[in-house]
């Protein structure tokens, strides 16, 4: 991959997520964290959401040195940042947004639109 390339999902990842790893993993910790998102193949199955799966994979990346990130991890940010970005052209609920499941949903992805 062209080194512009990376710099530029880089950047965008970067920009998408905006909560640390630390505030992350306390997050998906969470039980709201754990009660939202698609499970399964109906999206409402019994175990780990796709998004709270991917949370995890947000807190790695994030540990990551920039030398260490390879095709996968590239990929992964690709992912993150065009998730966050849908779901915040989506927009939330009029009302308490602090306490939805739409902002829930995104804070597994790591952006908190509260913030």
């Amino acid at each position: 991959m062209a080194d512009e390339d990376q710099a530029a999902i880089e950047k965008a990842f970067r920009e998408a997520v905006n909560m640390t790893p630390a505030a992350l993993e306390t997050w998906l910790d969470t039980e709201d964290s754990q009660a939202v998102g698609w499970k399964g193949a109906d999206g409402k199955g019994p175990g780990e959401s796709v998004g709270h799966r991917e949370g995890a994979r947000i807190v790695a990346i994030l540990r990551k040195k920039k030398a260490e990130l390879n095709d996968a991890d590239l990929a992964d940010m690709k992912k993150v940042t065009g998730y966050v970005h849908r779901h915040l052209a989506q927009g939330g609920p009029a009302e308490d947004i602090e306490h939805s499941r739409w902002r829930y949903s995104l804070m597994n992805w790591g952006h908190d639109p509260c913030k």
